[in-house]
């Protein structure tokens, strides 16, 4: 089953990480469940980079629903990677986040995709609250993407 990218998207973010050598399985490239790994990643350093509220401050914050990978190309080490992450409009209390990986070397070249819904939680009561205004702010500005400060 492969679950497509949306055609109304809007890129807010990008990042490079480097595939580490414990990264790779038997056949020399990226074992499947690092990919989750490598959004989470992403994801992370959006969602908490330097200029935003600390997100369990007030005792609420966001957990993933669900998630999923598309699988296109292999990644071999070695590989310096490019992670883009768009959104879709939001809802109440959750967000769709979309993202792709492609090598720096080659630019354009998507070897994965997926996505995940992010859901924002009361950690207390394990009940959705809505989307905090500064995040409701960042997934519908029309700004260009920042890149990760990593």
């Amino acid at each position: 089953m492969k679950l497509p990218f949306p055609d109304q998207k809007r890129q807010i973010f990008f990042t490079r990480m480097s595939m580490r050598w414990g990264d790779m399985d038997a056949y020399g490239h990226a074992n499947n469940a690092i990919y989750l790994r490598y959004f989470e990643e992403a994801r992370i350093l959006w969602i908490t980079s330097p200029d935003r509220p600390h997100m369990a401050a007030d005792g609420t914050g966001p957990v993933v629903a669900n998630i999923f990978c598309n699988f296109y190309r292999p990644l071999e080490y070695p590989a310096e990677m490019l992670i883009k992450l768009y959104v879709t409009e939001p809802g109440r209390s959750s967000c769709e986040v979309w993202m792709t990986i492609e090598r720096t070397d080659q630019p354009g070249v998507i070897h994965a995709d997926g996505g995940a819904t992010m859901v924002w939680i009361d950690f207390a009561q394990q009940k959705a609250v809505p989307l905090p205004d500064w995040l409701r702010e960042m997934l519908t500005a029309s700004e260009a993407p920042v890149p990760s400060s990593t």
